[in-house]
């Protein structure tokens, strides 16, 4: 297998650190987000109409959607897993995985802030829309996490929500959201513990 994303983006990170809970060592090609461009250096030569992330599997096939590739490591690899035995709690997991993946994530894509920026609205405008509508989202995820056991988000092991969450408060910090989410936060830190989650830290990487 082989994984192709965007250096500093949150849906490949995700992966990344997917992959890393569930022990996989896999070759990474990696590119910077070029400046006005959606599309870096080698994602056309995949043929990938979904994008990066993609994950090329040994006979040719590529999986795009991190919460998609999640989903099915989980169903290849289902040991350590990354949902929870009970179906109550695989749903909420789920919840809050899609939160941060389907409206908190694309705040951060660089297409949106052009077309924000294509609309009329200054630098400064769409900067500051993009911090509201990031800090509204992730106090619903605190929300779902109250009386959620620690010290993960949901329990005393990391799991797919831990994976999608540890990517989007950077991205957060990188837009100077005010994050005032002390159950997200505690979470994060927990993950942070682990060299799972450090070891695929951007800063960590090298751009392939």
């Amino acid at each position: 297998m082989r994984l192709h994303g965007y250096l500093q983006s949150s849906a490949t990170w995700q992966v990344r650190a997917a992959l890393a809970l569930k022990g996989l060592t896999v070759p990474e090609v990696l590119h910077r987000l070029p400046d006005g461009s959606p599309c870096p250096p080698g994602e056309a030569s995949l043929g990938v109409p979904g994008g990066l992330p993609a994950l090329e599997l040994p006979d040719g096939t590529i999986l795009t959607q991190s919460l998609a590739i999640l989903e099915w490591l989980e169903e290849i690899w289902p040991s350590p897993p990354l949902l929870p035995p009970d179906p109550l709690t695989r749903a909420r997991v789920r919840a809050f995985a899609m939160t941060i993946a389907c409206e908190v994530q694309p705040l951060h894509a660089p297409r949106m802030q052009a077309r924000l920026t294509a609309a009329g609205l200054s630098e400064g405008q769409v900067q500051g829309w993009m911090r509201q509508m990031s800090a509204e989202r992730l106090d619903v995820c605190e929300t779902m996490l109250c009386g959620m056991a620690g010290p993960f988000c949901f329990g005393d092991v990391p799991g797919l929500a831990d994976a999608c969450l540890v990517p989007q408060l950077h991205a957060a910090r990188q837009l100077s959201v005010h994050l005032a989410f002390p159950r997200l936060l505690a979470a994060e830190a927990a993950c942070m513990t682990l060299p799972a989650f450090r070891q695929v830290h951007p800063e960590m990487l090298h751009v392939g």
